[in-house]
């Protein structure tokens, strides 16, 4: 698994609030669909690798 990119204080809490959300749906039963929330978090993890690679250029 690849390390995680640098993330701004911004993507943190929007990462921090997914994970949230994700724990609270996870509450509600083990059927619910957690698929938007994780490819959010996944974007913002993309945006954040592809940002570090162009600073490290």
């Amino acid at each position: 698994m690849a390390p995680e990119p640098p993330l701004t204080a911004a993507e943190k809490a929007k990462v921090a609030l997914l994970t949230a959300r994700m724990c609270k749906r996870t509450l509600a039963g083990e059927h619910v669909h957690l698929g938007d929330l994780q490819r959010k978090v996944d974007r913002i993890l993309d945006d954040a690798t592809k940002r570090a690679e162009n600073n490290a250029r």
